[in-house]
């Protein structure tokens, strides 16, 4: 099949800092402040696509605040995704429920251009995404403690639109992978 391969995954942002090390004067502690028990959170959906001659990786993602990813919302991304993007596809994602759902399997059913395959289960280190939600997650949003959960937003979008700017850093995501050679 002459399909656009895409990977889409799903993750949290939350308000508290992933506290990863850090450089500071010598007998001073870096002091990270944060808002404690906040529970609020971005929410994420993330495809990275990669059409059939390997040429360009493309990031598409899309945000939501306080909630989580629901089988409504995965739809609504699915029909994004292909109105931007030139079909067939062979979406390759993990096995949430949501990706299941009947709300899902009946879109897809609607849709004989979109095929689907499943990871194995247990094999986050198969899926690309998951190498971005680290990079995204342990660099540029590291040891930093939003305030507010608008703050947490804009800075995701931002960062995650710097990210789709730079083709080999996708391309990088990809060969994190073992289903990727740098050959190809």
């Amino acid at each position: 099949m002459n399909a656009r391969l895409v990977f889409i995954d799903e993750s949290g942002f939350l308000m508290a800092p992933l506290v990863r090390r850090t450089w500071a004067p010598r007998g001073v502690t870096p002091i990270l402040y944060q808002r404690t028990r906040s529970h609020r959170k971005v929410s994420a959906i993330v495809a990275l696509t990669l059409p059939p001659q390997y040429q360009r990786v493309g990031l598409y993602f899309s945000l939501h605040t306080d909630t989580n990813i629901t089988a409504p919302r995965i739809v609504r991304f699915l029909r994004s995704l292909t109105r931007q993007v030139q079909k067939p596809l062979l979406i390759v994602w993990d096995r949430l429920n949501a990706h299941r759902a009947v709300i899902v399997t009946r879109w897809l059913e609607h849709h004989p251009n979109v095929h689907i395959e499943f990871l194995p289960p247990y094999a986050p280190e198969l899926n690309p995404v998951e190498a971005l939600w680290a990079y995204l997650k342990g660099n540029p949003l590291a040891n930093w403690a939003p305030k507010e959960i608008s703050e947490l937003s804009l800075a995701t979008r931002y960062h995650a639109g710097r990210i789709r700017r730079k083709g080999k850093l996708l391309r990088s995501f990809l060969y994190a992978t073992p289903l990727f050679s740098r050959h190809q």
